[in-house]
């Protein structure tokens, strides 16, 4: 997920008061919408441990934008496509994933697709991402290589 904004920049006077992060707790539901605890879901990833296929790591990059953590979506991003800095908007609420669909992806696999869309608030105003993502292995891990082109 490369959540970039397509949204036109307003200058800052014109922009409205963002939205309070959601507070995540160990014990809070995982934001990716699986029926875990985040310490036991998605933060275990981000603690450090290898992502098991692709839909996981994707499911954990999602949490990760929800609780604004920059440097694991840097670190699973490939190198010859991860941005030098990745600027997360404080007006951008995270609020749900819905996963539609994953090609290959598992321990067997090289790389893998997931199909995916995620609701969010744009200081305030409800919108949603979709996209068809791909992730490749490096160095054994699965990182996020880029968005596939669906047309």
């Amino acid at each position: 997920m490369s959540r970039r904004t397509s949204h036109p920049r307003r200058t800052s006077a014109a922009r409205t008061r963002p939205a309070p992060a959601a507070v995540i707790t160990a014990a809070s539901p995982c934001p990716c919408g699986l029926p875990a605890e985040y310490a036991a879901c998605c933060g275990r990833l981000h603690a450090g441990a290898a992502a098991p296929t692709c839909e996981a790591l994707m499911r954990s990059r999602y949490a990760a934008f929800a609780v604004r953590d920059a440097a694991y979506l840097l670190h699973t991003w490939h190198p010859d496509t991860r941005p030098d800095i990745l600027d997360l908007d404080p007006g951008t609420r995270w609020e749900r994933l819905e996963i539609l669909g994953t090609t290959e992806g598992s321990a067997f696999h090289a790389t893998g697709t997931v199909t995916f869309r995620a609701y969010f608030k744009d200081n305030g105003r409800a919108d949603s991402l979709y996209e068809k993502s791909r992730f490749v292995r490096h160095g054994g891990a699965w990182v996020y290589e880029s968005a596939v082109d669906t047309d």
